[in-house]
């Protein structure tokens, strides 16, 4: 069995040996921790902000990667190829067909475009994360991979924070040919310039680095020292700072409340039923004590300013009003498929369309439909790797609480901000990345070898997400009829911005 850094030529389970050997879910094979070929030109071209045209198309790396990706992925994912189905699967391919809908019902004569671009953007990343990141070994050489990356932009965005020049997007603006994204004249913060590094906007810079703090600091221990680990961590953490941005500090400081949390009451077994009913607790008393929704208290504390909290909580109101309806201010529901690409109803002095707030701009566009779709596969994924047993593999569980951390922290930013085109993708080729823990076998931490858990004991831990139980350590599982039926495992899609993220 391979170690964490060893690289020793072991047989498969299907008798099988050497490099060319196929992982099953949760097994590692002779290559397993080394990152698969095209996770690493997705993750070059991540880093190559740069526009063209092919024909009357406005192209870039990236979308040329998952363009020529996207089909043959899908093709052997939908073919079992990488693993069964997951419910996460199902509801994001819902979740495009919705939004396919809602366009060509709103917009008929811009659904290709836009369907395409958009598409292509979320399907490619997400399926290039589900299909190619199968086993633990290949996770953690990406988390090693985009820790290293990140913590080696520090004296890019340290310069760009004193100076207000992004080195990277002036290189790219002096080739023929290409352009790079706007450089946008933002605001100081704090007497700093907004770090945008290789985005669109500060933003994105600032949650990309805050998507691989867990990652680092959680995921890669025991595989990093100590020391090495925490000096990653704190570049990657500082990096994230420079962005400047109140969403990417809040999935930030999420990470760090989880990793607190976890690490003061680590003993105590229901420590995240305690923390789930305590926010409940916090939400019911806000609701009844303060005068504001607790929705504008949240936002009040998960900004900049006031005057940010303010807009944001007129935008989520007149936002909310434009999908349901609302009699006293005329505004017509569009509660199925959404307002599309149209411009939404809002009050006279709001000249800008910006809607920060990801979960309510798809709900915007493309319906309620579009956003339940997207909500059930996103948060489903989340839950059913929470719910796996993982008992004895410390090292799994480490990679499971670092992929969680993450996604519920930006779980919260994404209701204060947006996001779109390249870290739009970047987003759900990192929650496809996480989903083969939800058939990952543990280790049985008495092998000296590390190796997985007994078959029974393997497929208990794997209970809820079988259609079977193993009665015997036999070679074939016996299907039992006490055996609760569970569906697939789950995930989430795709945006456009209305304008200019204000974040």
């Amino acid at each position: 069995m391979v170690a964490i850094d060893g690289a020793s030529r072991t047989p498969t389970r299907d008798g099988s040996q050497g490099a060319t050997a196929r992982a099953l879910p949760g097994q590692t094979s002779p290559d397993a921790h080394k990152l698969p070929w095209p996770v690493g030109l997705y993750l070059i071209v991540v880093f190559m902000p740069m526009f063209f045209s092919l024909g009357p198309l406005s192209m870039t790396p990236l979308r040329m990667v998952v363009l020529v990706a996207t089909v043959p992925l899908a093709g052997m994912l939908l073919t079992g190829r990488f693993g069964r189905l997951v419910w996460s699967d199902y509801f994001f391919l819902a979740h495009l067909a919705w939004i396919f809908v809602a366009l060509a019902v709103n917009n008929p004569d811009r659904v290709i475009e836009n369907f395409g671009s958009n598409g292509i953007e979320f399907l490619g990343g997400y399926l290039m994360g589900r299909a190619m990141i199968r086993t633990r070994g290949q996770f953690i050489a990406l988390a090693k991979w985009l820790a290293t990356a990140t913590a080696l932009l520090l004296p890019m965005a340290v310069f760009e924070a004193l100076t207000g020049r992004p080195i990277l997007l002036e290189i790219i603006r002096s080739i023929p040919a290409v352009n790079p994204p706007h450089i946008g004249q933002i605001d100081q913060r704090l007497g700093l310039d907004r770090v945008q590094g290789f985005f669109a906007h500060p933003i994105h810079f600032g949650l990309f680095c805050s998507i691989i703090f867990s990652l680092t600091f959680v995921g890669l221990k025991g595989v990093y020292s100590d020391y090495r680990r925490w000096i990653t961590s704190a570049a990657v953490g500082i990096c994230t700072f420079l962005a400047l941005s109140s969403g990417a500090l809040l999935a930030l400081m999420m990470q760090l409340f989880f990793i607190t949390w976890f690490a003061v009451l680590r003993n105590f077994e229901k420590r995240w039923w305690l923390l789930f009913w305590l926010c409940v607790a916090a939400y019911v008393v806000v609701d009844i004590a303060s005068t504001r929704t607790p929705i504008r208290v949240f936002m009040s504390y998960a900004t900049f300013s006031a005057h940010n909290a303010f807009w944001r909580g007129i935008i989520f109101e007149w936002g909310v009003r434009n999908v349901f309806g609302s009699v006293e201010h005329n505004v017509p529901a569009s509660v199925w498929v959404g307002i599309g690409l149209n411009d939404w109803i809002r009050p006279p002095f709001m000249r800008s369309s910006s809607v920060d707030n990801f979960w309510l701009l798809t709900l915007m566009l493309y319906g309620l439909p579009g956003l339940l779709f997207l909500v059930v596969g996103y948060v489903g994924g989340i839950i059913g790797i929470i719910r796996r047993k993982f008992d004895g593999d410390e090292e799994l569980q480490a990679l499971r609480r670092a992929w969680v951390f993450t996604f519920l922290g930006l779980s919260f930013t994404m209701v204060t901000v947006h996001v779109w085109s390249t870290v739009y993708s970047f987003v759900f080729f990192m929650f496809g990345a996480g989903l083969w823990m939800l058939q990952a076998e543990p280790r049985n931490p008495d092998a000296a070898d590390g190796a997985p858990l007994p078959d029974d004991t393997a497929a208990a831990s794997r209970h809820a997400y079988s259609r079977f139980t193993l009665k015997t350590r036999g070679d074939a599982p016996e299907p039992t009829t006490d055996a609760p039926e569970a569906g697939p495992p789950l995930s989430r899609p795709l945006t456009r911005a209305l304008g200019p993220e204000r974040q």
